[in-house]
């Protein structure tokens, strides 16, 4: 069994190459039964969330068979961390033979996490937003921004990149942790004004109510929605779900979890017709992404257990197994 931390998943891992393996992944599939998911309550303390994602290869498509590689995530997340100096979301993968069950390898999930996760939003941004896209506003400045504007810029000309976060200190670490990696950023105190100017809005944060209006949306924005992951959560109001055309990463997992899905399905604003596809389906070719320059497009994620098998599998093999 081999062991590898955050820094051996960086070497491993880069962006666009992560997006290009996310997308073969999709596009061959694997049996990824849905997430357990619970609610663990602490005294005086917020309630953290145990997640449980197990994952394992299609020999090929649609033959029912298992590959090479199988695997499963533990997750917590603990939304009051910051005031000790973690991430929320921690985790540890555990990646197995699915030919003989040998365990093979113990990841750092909370570094594979955020690299799949931003992948995922750069793999919808393929399908979803405008080529000639170069304004990118990040709202959130928590462990996953630096990856998600790295993941955009790989994918589109990024030219411009802006952050809104509710804490000043927090977006001044994040602009200090781009500028790292070449990327120049500003933060924006008005959220409705950097919102109506952005190409791709991507939001990454833990809100119970909306940040982001569709009211404040211009034709053509992509909106990347990745933070709210409960049925409770969510990051856009209605009038987003009723302007854009929408698109998740799993069908089920969007419609177990997803608030910004779930809340206006509730309300009777839209109908599940309204979710027009996901990743897999656009990745096959089945849905039709984009179709104009004018439209306003919504990718929300809650997170897939594909998408960490298939970057565990390119870090296990990149260190040689």
């Amino acid at each position: 069994m081999r062991t590898f931390d955050g820094a051996a998943v960086d070497a491993a891992l880069g962006y666009p190459a992560l997006v290009d393996t996310l997308e073969a992944a999709f596009a061959k599939g694997a049996h990824a039964p849905p997430r357990q998911h619970h609610g663990i309550a602490l005294d005086g303390r917020p309630e953290a969330t145990l997640l449980i994602m197990p994952a394992w290869e299609a020999r090929k498509p649609g033959s029912g068979l298992a590959g090479r590689y199988m695997g499963v995530k533990s997750v917590t997340v603990f939304p009051d961390n910051d005031t000790r100096g973690k991430p929320a979301v921690l985790g540890t993968y555990l990646l197995l033979s699915a030919e003989n069950g040998d365990t093979l390898a113990v990841m750092d999930a909370t570094r594979l996490t955020a690299w799949r996760t931003a992948a995922a939003s750069a793999l919808a941004s393929r399908y979803l937003s405008r080529p000639d896209a170069t304004r990118l506003l990040m709202v959130g400045a928590g462990a996953l921004a630096p990856f998600l504007v790295r993941a955009h810029a790989s994918v589109r000309p990024i030219r411009e990149v802006t952050v809104w976060n509710r804490s000043q200190a927090r977006a001044q670490a994040l602009i200090a942790a781009l500028a790292q990696t070449g990327i120049t950023a500003t933060i924006v105190d008005d959220l409705a004004a950097a919102v109506s100017r952005a190409d791709i809005v991507s939001t990454a944060t833990l809100s119970s109510e909306p940040l982001v209006r569709g009211a404040w949306l211009r034709a053509g924005t992509h909106l990347d929605c990745v933070g709210a992951f409960k049925p409770g959560m969510r990051e856009t109001d209605d009038e987003v779900a009723r302007r854009a055309r929408i698109f998740v990463d799993t069908r089920a997992g969007a419609f177990a979890e997803a608030g910004d899905i779930l809340q206006p399905l509730a309300a009777g604003v839209i109908g599940k017709e309204a979710v027009l596809g996901d990743l897999s389906e656009l990745c096959r070719g089945a849905v039709q992404g984009r179709r104009s320059a004018e439209e306003i497009t919504l990718f929300k994620s809650v997170g897939a257990s594909i998408e960490d098998l298939a970057a565990a599998i390119a870090v296990y093999e990149h260190h040689g197994p």
